[in-house]
């Protein structure tokens, strides 16, 4: 897992990819937070896991990244992305002596 996305769900029980789909397309907290009605620092407690979103607040994320709610929110700990997109990975084989 990058530093971005987190190992436990927070208080809200749930994983979720926000910060990661923010750095990938360069948006600020506050981006998020103007586009989808809520305060900035609403998107840092969403973020962390302090905070579940409403279903509304969920979809509405959702629709402003053009991607399903599953691909945002989880209750499970998501696999890296490039795990999901090219499958196992697994640690380069060192030749002998190195």
């Amino acid at each position: 897992m990058s530093a971005v996305e987190q190992n436990a769900p927070g208080e809200s029980g749930l994983y979720n990819r926000i910060a990661v789909l923010r750095a990938e397309r360069g948006i600020t907290r506050q981006d998020l937070a103007d586009a989808v009605g809520v305060n900035y620092q609403t998107i840092g407690f969403l973020e962390r896991g302090n905070y579940g979103p409403s279903l509304k607040l969920a979809f509405a994320i959702a629709a402003y990244f053009s991607l399903p709610i599953e691909a945002i929110f989880s209750t499970q700990p998501f696999k890296p992305l490039s795990q999901q997109v090219y499958g196992a990975w697994s640690a380069p084989a060192t030749r002998e002596g190195d």
